[in-house]
């Protein structure tokens, strides 16, 4: 099974990267897959994305991400949802691409107001790609990021099976 994670921060090393790995982590364990997870951290493909030619080193990042059977999607929340960085990876993804995939939406924000984006900007992001979305996605405050397993162990208590679920569903007959 592969595990996949997107950071969507246009900053390397953000609090948003580890906090992705973080809850692939944790959601990994619930669905008993005890290996890493591996990183497509979009800060580094960021001078690469809107060159007209698709380089390499994307072509490879969307081919993995394409071929994801459990996806961790992660963005700061930037002006009430997620990066156009992360909107501009994402574009270039045809139609269906994530129909393999059973995608988990997160988004680390400041402040709570902007808590619904997950699901009302972000699900319909990735469904719009034929992901599988359970609920919920990950609503994260900055401030909860110091005790980031009080939150991750609850909520990947209650995505994993619906994780497993939605695998299991996907599995040849």
């Amino acid at each position: 099974m592969s595990i996949v994670t997107v950071v969507g921060n246009p900053r390397p090393g953000s609090r948003t990267h580890g906090v992705a790995v973080r809850a692939a982590e944790a959601v990994a364990r619930r669905i008993g897959d005890g290996g890493p997870p591996e990183i497509v951290d979009l800060a580094a493909l960021a001078p690469l994305l809107f060159a007209p030619e698709t380089a390499p080193e994307v072509r490879a990042a969307l081919e993995l991400v394409a071929g994801a059977d459990v996806l961790v999607v992660a963005s700061p929340t930037y002006k009430a949802t997620y990066t156009g960085l992360l909107k501009a990876f994402l574009d270039r993804l045809p139609g269906g691409a994530l129909a393999s995939a059973v995608a988990l939406p997160v988004l680390v924000m400041g402040d709570a107001k902007h808590s619904l984006a997950v699901e009302l900007h972000f699900r319909p992001l990735l469904v719009e790609l034929g992901a599988t979305v359970p609920t919920p996605g990950l609503a994260l405050l900055e401030s909860q990021i110091s005790d980031l397993d009080a939150v991750l162990g609850p909520w990947a208590d209650r995505v994993g099976p619906q994780v497993s679920a939605a695998l299991g569903e996907r599995a040849p007959a």
